[in-house]
């Protein structure tokens, strides 16, 4: 299962649910990746402890073979050369770098949004894939979009991110119509959700009430969040038995039933 996790609104919590979620796949067994295209590599640092500095170990060298500046040229190297271990048993990361910024127009340009998914369709052995996306509707997001079965869409529960989510579910369902309609909105998944207060609940009722596919379980603010992106440890490693990482083991399970 190939899953991105989207939202064109930054601060939204999508690297710490992308790399929450996979962290708990792994633990549940299955051999899991994550495929991190934020020029910002927050998932890379949540997972390895640091950021990748040669960009030939990273997602950037992936995309500079596609453009045929990379030892092979023409994307035939694949991804297998830049998948990391990370310190967590069953746990990959393919590491984004800040070259990616520089490679995005060329790749534009030159039509390569179906590169990734082809690359991802080749590997073998993993059982689920998850990607982290900018923060934006770029090259990177689109080919992940493409790429994927499964859409995750985090929302945090504010006005703006509410007028943002619309604009993003059109985005994705232009998406699905050109290139990808296999594509599907698995759901949204509701972060920093203060159920004690007035206008997360109606932001939420009026979501469901509007037909939306929001997800039963709601990710709660927590200071935990922090300390585990502080020490590079996932909440299942982290604090195992705290409410947080139960949200997420609820969520994980509502998504894998």
């Amino acid at each position: 299962m190939r899953r991105v996790i989207f939202n064109q609104k930054g601060g939204v919590g999508k690297s710490t649910i992308t790399c929450n979620l996979a962290a708990i796949s792994a633990v549940e067994g299955n051999k899991t990746l994550v495929v991190d295209l934020d020029i910002q590599c927050n998932s890379t640092q949540y997972l390895l402890g640091e950021k990748v500095t040669d960009s030939d170990q990273t997602i950037a060298h992936f995309f500079k073979d596609c453009l045929g500046l990379g030892l092979f040229g023409g994307g035939k190297e694949g991804l297998d050369g830049v998948i990391h271990e990370t310190p967590f048993p069953n746990l990959y990361v393919i590491p984004a770098h800040p070259d990616l910024e520089a490679l995005q127009s060329r790749l534009d340009a030159r039509y390569k949004i179906f590169k990734l998914k082809e690359a991802l369709e080749k590997l073998d052995g993993f059982d689920h894939i998850y990607m982290d996306t900018p923060p934006t509707l770029n090259f990177y997001s689109q080919s992940a979009l493409i790429a994927a079965q499964k859409c995750l869409i985090p929302f945090d529960c504010d006005t703006f991110a509410r007028e943002a989510l619309y604009t993003l579910l059109n985005s994705v369902a232009e998406v699905k119509a050109d290139h990808n309609q296999t594509l599907e909105v698995e759901g949204i998944v509701v972060n920093q959700y203060q159920k004690q207060a007035n206008l997360p609940r109606q932001l939420v009722e009026e979501l469901i009430q509007e037909g939306h596919a929001v997800l039963e379980p709601k990710i709660s603010p927590s200071v935990k969040i922090r300390e585990s992106h502080s020490l590079s440890k996932p909440l299942v490693h982290f604090a195992p038995n705290h409410k947080l990482t139960d949200e997420f083991r609820a969520l994980y399970l509502e998504i894998n039933p």
